[in-house]
């Protein structure tokens, strides 16, 4: 009976050991990997500000404004563009996690008039070939030098003037509708932000 006792003990003991270790491993491997991620996320906007803005000569990354939003969870982040102190635009990161597969997270691009230069897809988990499709130039060109002032920006089968993705309608109306909470935000915060260089 003793020896079952001290093989159960030497289970537990074991066990324990091995658990201990692999919380140390897993969080010093996550430590390691804290500072090259967010190294990417950063790279990957500052990439997408580079697309989806006009020419600039400021730093939007360090000019970024953070808004409270009823529209999103968090601040929406608002990346002001200047060149020579003049405002020439501002990028909007818009997002919804009406998606099909849930978060659709964009970057849009807005001249000082609310048109749209450029949109780059930041983040999705849509169904590859099909709602994936979003991040196609037939796609995208639909939005591109549009003002949603005028432009509808629900798909054709809602009343709007979007050319849905085929099999994806729900990831279309999702991709506007992140543009519609991107253009509000931008429209709703367009004079403070010109006012930054002055």
């Amino acid at each position: 009976m003793s020896k079952k006792k001290d093989t159960f003990i030497n289970m537990v003991v074991s066990l324990f050991v091995i658990t201990i270790i692999s919380g140390f491993s897993l969080g010093y491997v996550n430590e390691l990997t804290v500072g090259p991620i967010e190294k990417g996320k950063i790279e990957r906007k500052v990439n997408a500000l580079k697309l989806v803005l006009p020419t600039f000569d400021n730093n939007p990354v360090e000019d970024v404004q953070m808004i409270k939003s009823p529209l999103a969870k968090d601040s929406v982040e608002v990346f002001p563009a200047f060149e020579r102190n003049k405002f020439v635009g501002a990028a909007i990161i818009g997002s919804t996690e009406k998606g099909f597969s849930g978060l659709i997270k964009l970057m849009v691009g807005f001249t000082p008039d609310g048109i749209v230069q450029n949109i780059v897809v930041l983040e999705q988990k849509e169904t590859p070939g099909l709602g994936t499709k979003m991040k196609d130039e037939k796609f995208l060109a639909q939005f591109r030098e549009k003002n949603p002032s005028t432009f509808n920006l629900k798909v054709t089968k809602d009343g709007g003037e979007v050319d849905a993705l085929t099999g994806a309608t729900i990831t279309s109306r999702a991709f506007g509708e992140a543009v519609q909470m991107a253009y509000d935000e931008f429209m709703k915060n367009n004079g403070s932000l010109m006012e930054l260089k002055n």
